[in-house]
């Protein structure tokens, strides 16, 4: 079998790869695509195994691999840094070490998504872009309004849109308004077949549709929060979850002192976005819940407040999935422990 330890980047790789049968150890540096794609062509006869650290642009290549019949793993940047100790870094080091934790079975693998679900991924990055396109441009919108005195109405209201239309603008403004409004228009007839994808996709997830049991809880942020987690068994509990989605606080503690700082922002970046939007909503159906965010939002800030809650609720849909429970029995079994203490 080939081992091929990869050093990826955007326009070329550096490769050592071992035969362990022969022995054979090469050295090579690879351009993209060409050079690269005739490279792993010509191995086609034979299965190869390659690692490389986790990073982007490569999704070409690993539909490259997946069609030659070739294995891709993605390993952990930082455990593979840590491997190696040595101040000299160089792609033909890096390119070493990875063969050579492949060859030592000490290879921190990441977890992939499948193809389709990279797929699903695309659709909700895609959408949730619009989405914050069009807030800006509501914004700029709003802005123009409150300009010429407008108040009380919003611009994503019927009303306050007749009354901004209605108002007599020249020059330059008059165009930004014209401009702004086509945009807006554009925007929203875009958005509506990729609300309609995303809810189909979760209709044909049944993890999916038990999230949505939840309040605050819809299919975007459904099938955003499973395509994240993947499979539930991966965590032994719901305080990895939490780690995973970068929703605890940095630590700096030694001895007796304990820091604690702003949370990691460490993963998806979307899903932490998308938990801490349901978290206003998912927090007025739970007293204990609402307790803790107007307790957090007086005392220090409500933007606080809203990421406690979206860490209570990654770990209460993370059980859900792991129960197989929808929120009714969830949050009665949670009651009844509350009880019992």
């Amino acid at each position: 079998m080939l081992i091929i330890g990869c050093d990826f980047h955007p326009t070329f790789q550096q490769i050592a790869f071992t035969d362990t049968e022969t022995g054979e150890y090469v050295e090579r540096r690879l351009h993209h695509p060409r050079e690269a794609e005739q490279f792993y062509r010509a191995l086609a006869k034979g299965k190869a195994r390659v690692g490389m650290e986790a990073t982007g642009s490569f999704r070409w290549f690993r539909r490259l691999l997946s069609g030659l019949g070739h294995e891709l793993w993605l390993g952990n940047p930082t455990e593979i840094r840590a491997s190696a100790p040595r101040r000299q870094k160089t792609d033909k080091r890096d390119a070493r070490q990875l063969m050579k934790l492949l060859l030592e079975d000490r290879f921190p693998q990441v977890w992939l998504p499948t193809v389709a679900d990279e797929d699903l991924r695309q659709l909700l990055l895609h959408r949730c872009r619009l989405v914050r396109l069009r807030t800006k441009v509501r914004n700029q919108l709003d802005a123009i309004a409150k300009n010429e005195g407008l108040l009380g109405q919003r611009v994503g209201t019927k009303k306050g849109r007749q009354q901004l239309q209605a108002l007599p603008l020249s020059g330059w403004y008059q165009q930004r308004r014209q401009d702004l409004f086509e945009l807006l228009d554009q925007l929203e007839r875009r958005i509506v077949p990729l609300n309609q994808a995303v809810q189909q996709a979760a209709e044909e997830r049944a993890d999916a549709q038990r999230l949505m049991t939840h309040p605050g809880v819809g299919p975007v942020v459904a099938l955003g929060y499973v395509l994240a987690i993947g499979d539930w068994q991966r965590f032994p509990r719901g305080k990895y979850v939490a780690s995973y989605l970068g929703l605890i606080p940095e630590e700096d503690s030694s001895s007796n002192k304990r820091r604690l700082g702003h949370i990691t922002k460490q993963g998806n970046s979307l899903v932490r976005w998308l938990l801490v939007e349901a978290a206003t909503k998912a927090q007025q159906c739970d007293p204990g819940w609402h307790r803790q965010y107007l307790r957090l939002a007086r005392n220090k800030h409500h933007g606080v407040a809203k990421v406690a809650i979206a860490r209570k609720l990654a770990i209460r849909l993370y059980w859900m999935l792991r129960s197989g429970q929808d929120y009714e029995q969830v949050k009665e079994r949670g009651s009844h422990a509350g009880q019992s203490v």
